[in-house]
């Protein structure tokens, strides 16, 4: 269990508690992220509600605890930067719940969803960004664009990838290769007098490098190699034949057009 010298142990045993339901059954929209190491900082990371215009982002709060706690109330921050009436530069939260309303009572499951309502209700009379506070009564699309603007830039979730796409693509990929190395004989068969050409030239050309002396692997020094490299040019000469024969039938065709 973590131990903290800024907290009482009967603090830090009520707060991994807490933590524990919270990790369990997590709030809407809200995820804690757990350090056994420090109960001093509560950070959490905070969906955009939807229909807001901080939908899509994902924003990283804390809550930092006081010796005092729970009897004087934490403070909290945004850690991502955010265009919002009670979120000031430094990322300082303004709720009455961390406030005014302050009860020993209230856990964190309670103060964080208030956090994450805030996303949703601003209360622009007690703003600490005195910019937003005033755009969001006077002209709430400009305030809206701006939140927008901020939360697509700062607060956009880093992407997740799944590892199973990367192992289909690299199949495919492979598949594709192997495709374009052994091309079946319906694929070889030309559409056009430049294709018959194109053909016929790489006909002859494979003719030529099956035609490579066997001597020249007998030098190599092993039997069993010439005999695979014979075998293979017969089947070369046997594929190169076929394929020509195709080429013809295919010439007399465009011929007879």
């Amino acid at each position: 269990m973590a131990s903290n010298e800024n907290l009482p142990p009967n603090v830090i045993k009520q707060l991994a508690k807490e933590l524990k339901s919270l990790d369990e059954s997590p709030p809407d929209g809200i995820k804690v992220v757990v350090n056994d190491e420090d109960f001093s900082q509560i950070c959490a990371d905070i969906e955009g509600p939807v229909g807001t215009p901080y939908e899509n982002g994902l924003f990283r709060m804390k809550l930092a605890l006081s010796r005092d706690f729970p009897h004087s109330p934490p403070k909290g921050y945004f850690m991502t930067k955010i265009f919002h009436p009670n979120v000031a530069s430094n990322g300082e939260i303004c709720v009455n719940t961390l406030k005014k309303d302050w009860n020993p009572s209230l856990g964190l499951r309670h103060v964080l969803s208030v956090v994450r309502c805030l996303l949703i209700e601003p209360f622009p009379e007690s703003a600490l960004n005195e910019q937003a506070g005033k755009m969001l009564l006077e002209n709430y699309e400009e305030y809206a664009r701006h939140a927008r603007l901020y939360t697509g830039i700062h607060a956009k979730p880093k992407p997740k990838f799944k590892a199973g796409a990367i192992s289909e693509s690299t199949t495919a990929l492979n598949v594709d290769q192997t495709n374009n190395e052994t091309p079946d004989a319906a694929s070889a068969i030309p559409s056009s007098m430049a294709d018959i050409k194109r053909v016929t030239t790489t006909s002859a050309q494979d003719q030529q490098v099956t035609n490579v002396p066997v001597a020249a692997a007998a030098t190599a020094g092993s039997a069993s190699v010439v005999t695979t490299t014979t075998q293979k040019r017969e089947a070369g000469l046997a594929k190169v034949q076929a394929d020509k024969k195709k080429v013809d039938a295919r010439k007399k065709s465009l011929r007879r057009l």
